[in-house]
């Protein structure tokens, strides 16, 4: 095939070959967004000079340096959040994205708050996931101090400052997962609670919605009161055995945080029960074979890509924004699985 010349590129782009000429070796003198079009048009038709274009557009755009700290890489869910903030970073159009990811192996406040200031000595704009205490909120003041905005990712973090967030309303994660408690045991009974750490915000919002549910509609339940995994899974084993060897008419379980994996063994190893209700979060491998196999009943899951999108950005708009911006918050829609719909 002919290898296409400069007027195809200018046909192809909807331009004049003077514009494309101009692209190539005076780019600073052609707007970006007619940059950014001939180099689409340069990709469709496989045009020879494509780097020299790509290159050009680059030069133009906007470059954000954002820094992103989640917690252990261990973790299923949070790997999948971490493929998903690079795949949005990259996919960012009109502006450049240069991307800190990093992962918190010790998650005490302390090590927390550390790692926070030193992601905002390379960062024009931080994020993270983390519980609220005081060494983080003064971390975080700390940074925006220095005119580095902070976005809070599926937990709520208060300091001085404007934080920003990007995470589900919880109250309503709360209240939905009562709902499939009351519309689907059969005998009201006692509920056990797992959430990971009470100062996570998000879970003590999925606790609240969870008990105001069964205040307004069905008070013949007990709620137990909930009991901390300090997201490990292997904790979080057993706590369910405890419950079930110390409740044995317990009729279900709200799995609010972190260890899921564990909490699923638990039910696994126990007499299945046909009248028992599990409700957990996040959908990945290990939850949906449970869906599957009747372990658990329900899952409340974030929209990972759209979760990640909306970070990548709500970190750019806060960025632009400025100290005086105030704090940008996404509430996205949740996923709601069952057995059926996996």
């Amino acid at each position: 095939m002919k290898r296409p010349t400069i007027p195809d590129l200018a046909e192809a782009a909807g331009v004049s070959v003077s514009t494309v000429n101009r692209v190539l070796n005076q780019p600073d003198s052609v707007r970006q967004p007619t940059r950014q079009r001939v180099m689409n048009a340069a990709e469709e038709i496989g045009f020879y000079g494509l780097g020299t274009i790509q290159h050009a557009v680059r030069a133009g755009q906007e470059t954000h340096r954002l820094g992103i700290l989640l917690q252990q890489e261990g973790r299923t869910f949070y790997n999948n959040l971490g493929a998903a903030l690079r795949r949005a970073a990259s996919a960012q159009t009109g502006c450049s994205v240069e991307l800190t990811l990093s992962y918190m192996d010790d998650l005490s406040p302390d090590k927390v708050a550390a790692q926070l200031v030193a992601l905002s000595n390379e960062a024009d704009s931080v994020a993270l996931v983390a519980a609220q205490h005081p060494l983080v909120a003064d971390a975080i003041d700390t940074v925006m101090a220095r005119g580095v905005p902070v976005t809070a990712i599926i937990a709520p973090l208060s300091a001085s400052g404007n934080v920003s967030f990007v995470g589900l309303d919880n109250w309503k994660v709360g209240r939905t997962a009562a709902w499939a408690f009351v519309n689907i045991v059969r005998q009201p009974g006692k509920i056990g609670i797992l959430l990971g750490n009470h100062r996570y915000r998000n879970q003590e919002m999925n606790e609240s919605g969870f008990r105001s549910y069964f205040r307004e509609h069905n008070s013949a339940f007990t709620l137990l009161e909930p009991i901390a995994t300090y997201e490990s899974a292997a904790a979080a084993r057993e706590l369910v055995e405890g419950l079930l060897k110390q409740h044995p008419d317990l009729c279900g379980l709200f799995v609010s945080g972190g260890g899921i994996t564990g909490a699923i063994a638990a039910l696994r190893d126990a007499p299945h029960r046909s009248d028992f209700v599990a409700v957990g979060y996040e959908l990945f491998d290990a939850t949906r074979a449970a869906l599957i196999d009747g372990t658990l009943s329900m899952v409340i899951s974030h929209p990972m890509q759209t979760l990640a999108t909306e970070t990548i950005q709500t970190m750019i708009k806060a960025r632009r924004s400025g100290a005086d911006g105030g704090a940008q918050r996404v509430a996205l829609s949740f996923d709601i699985y069952t057995p059926e719909n996996v």
